[in-house]
C-alpha cells in the first residue's frame, strides 16, 4: 500500500472510533524516519487504547502489522511504527503539551482529516 493511502486508511479507522483532531502531516522532506505522521485525539485513556487497538485490527485485515508500538497499554500517548508512517494517539493533555502538529508544520504539509 502506498504511504499516502495508508496514512489515509490509518486516518479512517480513527475517525470510525470518533477520534478527535485527526492530522495527516507529510514529513518526507523534513526527516528520514518516515513519510506521514497521522495524530489524533481520545478523550480518556480507554479510549486512546481502543484508537490503537482499531489501528492495528484494520491493519492487520491488510496484512499490515506495526513494526513496532509503544504507550499501548497505558492509554495516554500510543505509538504505532509502520514504517513510512508513524501513529501518534494522544490523550487531549499530552497532545497539548507536545504540540508535534507546531513541530512538523511547514505551512503546506498538514492535511485536517474529516
Amino acid at each position: 500500500m502506498e504511504s499516502y493511502q495508508l496514512a489515509r486508511s490509518i486516518a479512517g479507522a480513527l475517525s470510525e472510533k470518533k477520534a478527535q483532531d485527526i492530522v495527516i502531516i507529510k514529513v518526507d522532506e523534513q526527516t528520514v524516519v518516515c513519510s506521514y505522521f497521522v495524530i489524533a485525539s481520545g478523550r480518556s485513556t480507554t479510549q486512546v487504547r481502543a484508537l490503537a487497538d482499531a489501528v492495528e485490527e484494520k491493519l492487520k485485515k491488510s496484512d499490515i502489522a506495526p513494526l513496532r508500538t509503544e504507550g499501548t497499554r497505558e492509554g495516554t500517548w500510543s505509538v504505532l511504527d509502520y514504517g513510512d508512517v508513524v501513529v501518534h494517539v494522544f490523550n487531549e493533555e499530552l497532545r497539548q503539551f507536545y504540540y508535534l502538529e507546531r513541530l512538523w508544520d511547514s505551512g503546506k504539509n498538514v492535511e485536517h482529516f474529516e
